[in-house]
Formats: structure tokens, sequence, C-alpha cells
């Protein structure tokens, strides 16, 4: 009799068992917190992808969603990837999958998406709404998959195969940049612009023992998808020293007049991640706190069209200037970013600097490159080798045929043949299956054509195989046909202004933080500017000796102070005021100019054909003078410049451009010189200066077809030199590099004003202009079209001497640091 007891002795065919539970906790949180860190939020260092991201485009390629054909319902992409690939939310996928498509987020954009795929303040719309296919980027991220490329490793269902890594045909990680939180880790890494990361790839492949600096000089910092301003440079040195770092961005903000009496703020840009309703919102916050003051109102004017323009009214009787830098402290207009280069090498989390990071890549590049060259080798040595027992059949038809009738069945026939010809078995079976239309003569043309190019091909492709410098040849000219394909300008400014300090402070006008102290600065013939700031002593720190790299030709020199106001002149004879305390200084013992800003980013100019052609000072006594490409020079009365953010300094007849400008003295020399080789030169004395309404008075007369190719001045004739370089102006952009002449402007005489001068140049047969002509100091720096340093002849000539032919193209000529 059973009781409850003593329950009965039958076994009810459960099973318990006693499990310590610290134990099972300990299991089971190390296999979630390993299914985060390398299935979900960690990137691979050799694509940039998280897993998720990968087989969004990888099946993507499978449906065939190319740029060339119709977008399909985001709806049917996600339920494609969450049925094959990845068996998770609906959600996470299309999360996903909206990053991809959002250019505000990647620098290089992976998936093409039309329709409402959300903002930085809004949510997209549900995939159901919206419509994806891959963008023409994805191609270079999935190339060559079929070939064997990469290992391939079963699906969540051991159904279907899938990649392990992506080709990945740039460096994915570092364009894109990354984030994820895993489980005691996070990954947070900066977008970089395309090209100047290949540019650094590919000095590491040439130079495997490059330093952190060599590549630097490449990678100068971020290029954020929202442009902006990077303050300081020290945080990005050390996170691509050590993986860890971080940086402030600021917005591109700039000071108009809303109304005749009324100014404001616009802003054109906001930095990384930050929308303009999280900035409208701490603005209201802040006013209505009474934490900000001077603010009169803030609108939107926001849209598709335009894009970002925030505009910030400014309450009369408040600095502009004081407010921004209000706001850049208070409100998002100033934010951080924390670099923390975490990723996935064989298997593994690292925290990677940058030099890691293009070797992990680069390794990775190398290998896909090796894959593939072995799998296309295999293939055209098949081909080959069928190709080769094809022509033998053609040659001896009839024989063929006559072997191939009198055989009993397909087997007598196959042996037959391989005996008789010496075939092999695959190229015996490949003759049997041949249509009786390959018979032609033509085929069998076509039959030769195919295998002396692929004997070509074979040869070319174990060539790369067996010599590694081949190979990374070919590795660095794919790199730079994707970065000319897929690359963009810079969007990010970088800077070393310090970056504002958070603060609670009340104050409606703080003090900027950055001192007013002596400077020099500097714009290259390239459009680079940059401030030096002298020590108290003078100058003297300026003339240790360096080496000379890229843009170190000076255009236009300005001694002044990091707080006062500076003029850029433009071609159209506009001039645009500023002041130096934002551009990148570098320390007087060592001007490289390369770190410089462009100066037609700095100061935003709209048009790209309207160019810097000099810096002059507010503050100055010195008149400005100005010379058009008609020959017109004028002098600007100093001081009386309208207080307008810009203004014109000449009135120019139509047709006509301001070529150059020069602040001096009455006794200083002002220099003509025009495209068939006339020089002329006079004193500055000889020109009145005028009001900015004028248009100036005749300077140099001018023969048919000519037109001025250089005004400039020259302080001290007695260490000036003239450099001109003639060509052919029928040639061919870039295939003329031109004979160059370097002479001592002693040799010149003085003419008078609105005179035609004298020959500084002798044409050779086929020579009838002056591509590039400067006065200057000596020496005098040439720089290439593509930046690069070129030598100009160091012997003195004659003034009317024909010149040297030159190694390379020069597009421009300045004067030495």
């Amino acid at each position: 009799m059973t009781t409850p007891e003593n329950p009965s002795p039958v076994s009810t065919g459960e099973r318990i068992e006693d499990v310590d539970v610290a134990a099972e906790m300990q299991g089971s949180f190390l296999e979630y917190a390993y299914s985060v860190i390398y299935s979900r939020a960690l990137p691979d260092a050799r694509d940039g992808l998280k897993p998720v991201q990968r087989r969004i485009l990888y099946q993507m390629t499978e449906m065939g969603l190319r740029p060339d054909r119709g977008h399909v319902k985001s709806a049917r992409v996600t339920g494609e990837v969450m049925g094959k690939l990845h068996p998770h939310s609906d959600t996470a996928i299309y999360d996903a999958m909206v990053r991809l498509t959002q250019d505000f987020v990647m620098r290089v954009p992976l998936v093409d998406g039309h329709g409402n795929f959300g903002s930085l303040d809004d949510g997209p719309a549900a995939p159901r709404y919206t419509e994806v296919r891959l963008d023409a980027a994805a191609l270079a991220m999935t190339e060559s998959l079929d070939e064997d490329v990469v290992e391939f490793v079963p699906n969540y269902d051991n159904q279907l195969m899938q990649p392990s890594v992506l080709p990945s045909a740039f460096p994915n990680l570092l364009v894109n940049g990354a984030s994820g939180i895993a489980v005691g880790m996070a990954t947070n890494m900066a977008p970089h612009n395309l090209i100047e990361v290949v540019g650094a790839a590919r000095h590491l492949l040439d130079n495997p023992d490059a330093t952190l600096e060599d590549l630097m000089a490449y990678v100068p910092g971020p290029d954020l998808p929202t442009g902006g301003t990077i303050l300081g440079l020290s945080g990005i040195r050390d996170a691509y020293a050590t993986g860890r770092g971080a940086f402030r961005t600021r917005a591109k903000v700039s000071i108009e007049s809303l109304t005749a009496r009324k100014t404001g703020l616009v802003v054109t840009e906001l930095p990384f991640l930050v929308g303009p309703e999280r900035v409208v919102e701490k603005i209201k916050e802040g006013v209505t706190s009474k934490k900000i003051s001077g603010i009169s109102d803030v609108t939107d004017l926001t849209d598709r069209k335009n894009g970002l323009r925030l505009v910030i009214g400014i309450k009369t009787g408040f600095s502009p200037d004081a407010v921004l830098e209000q706001l850049y402290r208070l409100t998002p207009l100033e934010d951080g970013f924390s670099i923390n280069n975490v990723a996935l090498v064989d298997g593994k989390p690292q925290t990677l600097g940058l030099k890691e990071l293009l070797r992990v890549y680069l390794e990775h590049r190398l290998e896909v490159v090796t894959r593939r060259s072995r799998y296309r080798l295999a293939r055209r040595n098949e081909r080959l080798h069928l190709v080769e027992g094809l022509l033998v059949a053609i040659l001896d038809i009839d024989e063929v045929i006559q072997v191939i009738r009198t055989s009993d069945d397909g087997e007598q026939a196959r042996t037959r043949l391989m005996d008789v010809f010496d075939l092999s078995q695959v190229q015996a079976e490949y003759i049997l299956e041949l249509r009786l239309r390959r018979l032609t003569r033509f085929s069998r043309i076509e039959l030769e054509t195919e295998r002396d190019q692929l004997r070509e091909e074979i040869a070319e492709l174990e060539a790369i195989l067996a010599d590694p410098a081949r190979l990374r040849g070919l590795v660095s000219d794919e790199l730079e046909a994707v970065a000319d394909r897929f690359g963009t300008p810079r969007r990010t400014l970088l800077t070393e202004a310090a970056p504002s300090i958070a603060s609670s402070s009340r104050k409606a006008a703080p003090v900027l933080e950055i001192q007013d102290v002596p400077c020099r600065v500097l714009l290259s013939t390239t459009g680079r500017a940059v401030r030096v700031d002298l020590p108290p002593e003078g100058t003297a720190a300026l003339a240790v000796p360096r080496r000379r790299s890229k843009h170190d030709a000076i255009r236009s020199r300005v001694d002044t102070t990091s707080r006062s106001e500076l003029g850029a002149v433009t071609n159209r004879g506009r001039l645009l005021r500023f002041t130096p305390v934002d551009l990148p200084a570098v320390p007087p013992s060592s001007v490289q100019l390369g770190a410089g800003a462009r100066i037609a980013e700095y100061l935003s100019l709209p048009d790209k054909k309207e160019r810097i052609l000099g810096l002059v000072s507010l503050s100055s006594d010195a008149p400005i003078a100005l010379g058009t490409a008609q020959g017109v020079v004028k002098r600007v009365t100093p001081g009386g410049y309208p207080n307008r953010p810009e203004f014109e300094l000449i009135a120019l007849k139509p047709g006509d451009e301001v070529v150059g400008v020069h602040q001096g003295a009455d006794d200083e020399e002002l220099v003509f010189v025009t495209t068939d080789a006339q020089l002329l030169h006079f004193s500055a004395g000889a020109v009145r200066p005028q009001g900015v309404a004028a248009s100036g008075v005749a300077g140099i007369n001018l023969s048919p077809k000519a037109r001025v190719l250089f005004f400039g001045g020259v302080v001290s004739a007695a260490d000036a030199v003239v450099a001109t370089i003639s060509t052919a102006s029928a040639a061919i952009p870039g295939t003329d590099f031109g004979r160059a002449k370097v002479s001592t402007f002693a040799e010149f005489p003085a003419k008078g004003r609105a005179t035609g001068g004298v020959r500084c140049h002798a044409f050779l047969k086929g020579e009838d202009a002056l591509a590039v002509a400067w006065v200057g100091s000596a020496p005098p720096h040439a720089v290439g079209t593509d930046g690069a340093v070129r030598a100009l002849p160091e012997t003195l000539s004659k003034r009317d001497a024909s010149g040297t032919t030159l190694d390379g193209v020069v597009g421009s000529i300045g004067g030495p640091v």
C-alpha cells in the first residue's frame, strides 16, 4: 500500500539532477558573452564588418541587387537574411541595414536606400515602406567571392554556406568606422577619408617599417561624414599610436548679416552624430535657464535640397564671437568623440593602432589576391588543356570522325581518341561533346587566339605568385583604382585650436582663451595656410634649415598677431575678412605647410572657380596693390575698408580678373609678366591709391591675345629673381614639361607705367607662351601639379635666354619659407 509519505518505487520517466547554480550561471554567461563578442558587437579587422552587416551584403549579392538594377523592399531583404543566414530579430537586421545606407554615419555608404531611412533626430520608416539595393562601393567589398578568395562556413542550420569574411577591396573599418557594445568591452571608431587611408596603406605596403609619423602624413585625422572641425590633434595621435584616444569636434559656423541691422550665426555643419533638433533643444534650455545670453531666436532651415542650415539670431549689443564661444561651451555645437579601436583579429578582440589596422587589412588583401590568382591560374590551365586538345582534333578532324564512327560506344570512342591522338581523358570527353559548328576554319583561328591569350595570362599569374613584389604592386594598384573611383575630398577641417571647456558659467560674453600673440601666416601656392607663432625675440627661429616637402612654395606671407584681422584677396577682386586664430599652428623650427588648412575650405568659398591669390593685413598703413589679367593696376587707400565680412577691392571690367596682389610701400617695385614673355616693373609710388569702388589705371600695354600671367611686388631688388617656364599653347595639358629659366631681377630695366616692358624669355621652335612666371626673393621653389617639389635650374641665365628642359610639369612657383 502506498501513502504520500511512501511514494511508489515505480519510475515516472523523469530525470532530475542537482546543479550548482554558480557554475551554471558562470557557464551560461560565458557562452552569452562569447556570442555577443564574436557574433554580434565587434567588427572583423579585415573587412570592418559585423556578422549581421556581412550577411546583409552577401545575401543582397546573392539576390542580384546590383546598382544597375531596381530597388526591392527592405522587408524582403530582411526576411531573406533572417531566414537563411542570421537567425535573430528582424529589427536588428533592418537597423544594421539602415546604418549601411546613412551617408551621415557612413563615409562611404554600402547600401543604396530609396525612401525614408531616418536622420540624426528621427528613425527610419518601417521596412515595408523602404527599398534597397547595393551601392557601387559594396561591389568592391564582395567582388571575386566566386573565386575562392575567402573561406566559407556553414550557416546556423548547416543548410547553406556563407563567407567568414568579405574580400574588401578597400580598408572599410578605417573608412567607415564602427561602434558596438559587447560584454566587458566596446568599440568606437571614427570614419576616415578613403583617399587618405588608401595612400597610407600603399605607403605601408611599399615600406613595411614606416613609422606612425610617416602614416599620419597621409592620414592626419578622421574625416567625418558630416564635416565640422576637429580641435587639437594630440588625442588623435594617441589613438593612432595605442588604439585609444579622444578628440573634440566643432560645428562649422559663420557670422552673417541676416538683415541690414541684424547679425546671426549660421550653422552649416554639425559635429559627428549630432542632429539639429538636439542643438535647438539645448539652446532653448540654456536661454530659459538664463545660462545662455544674447540669443534672440533659433530657426532650423534644414531641407533635403540645401542641406543643414541652422540660423541663430544675435541680440543687438552682443558680440557674435562671444556668443558663439558661449554656445561652443554649453551646447552640442562642440562635442567630444572617444576612440576605442577594438576589433577581431584571428578571432580574438584586440585594441589596434593605425599601423596595426592597416597591417591586418593588407595581410588580408594580400591573401585574397594570392588565392584569387591561384584560382584563376587553375581555371586558365584547365581551359588551356581543353583548347589544346580541341586544336588537335580540328587539325585532323577527318581521322577524329573516323575513330568515333568506327567505335561501338562512347567508352570505346574515348579510349581510342586517347590512344590515337595522345589526349587526356578530359580532352577526349570534351571532343566527344563538341558541336559540329565548332569545326569551321574560323573556330580554329579563335581557338589559337584563345590559346595564345591563355598562355600570356598564365605566365602573368605565375609571375605574380612567384614574386612577392609584383603581388604587392598589384594590391597597391587595385587600392589606387578603388580610391580613384570612390574617393571624395576631405570634409572635416583639422586645426590645432584649443577646445572649449564645458562650464555652467552664466557670463554672456566669456573671454576667449587663446591669447593674442605675434605670428606669421603663410599661404602656399597649392592653397594651404598655416600659422607660425613667433618667439618674443623675433623671427630668427624661422631660419632653421629643414628638408623640403610638399606644399612648401610660398605664395603670400603676413606678419601679424593671432587675433588680428587679415584679408584674403580673390581673383574676383573680393576681400574676405578673417582672423588666423583657428588656422593650424606649426612650430617655427619646422614649418610644414602640408599640415595646413585648405584656405578655400577654411574661408568657405562658394564658387570653386574663385581662388585666393594672397593675404593682406587690414591694420597695415601700406596700400594694397592689385594687378589684373587685362593689365590694370590699382592701389587701394589703406584704412578706408568697408566694415563688412567681405567686399570688393576693385571694379573689374567684364571678362577681367585679378591675377596677383601685393601690399607694400611706395618705394617698392610692382611687376607684371605676360603670357608673351614681357616683363614690366615700375615704382609703386607711380600708382596713386584709390578707394575700393575705383577700377584702377593702366598698368601694362598688352599685345593682341596676350594676358597678364603674374603680378606682384619686389621689396628688395638686390636678392630678387625672375623664374619663367615656356610651353606650347597647343600642347595637351600635362604632356609638355616646358623649359625653365631663372634670371636676376636686376637685369631687367625699369620702364614707365602703361608701357610694354622688356622680353624675359626667348621661345624656341614650337613654343609660343609662358605657362608659369614668378618674381620674388631667391631661391624660387617650384611645385608640380601633384604637389611634389620640382627642381628649377640653379644657374642664373640671361634675361632673354630660352632656359633648360624640366623633368616634370610645374604647376606653380613661390618663395621660400
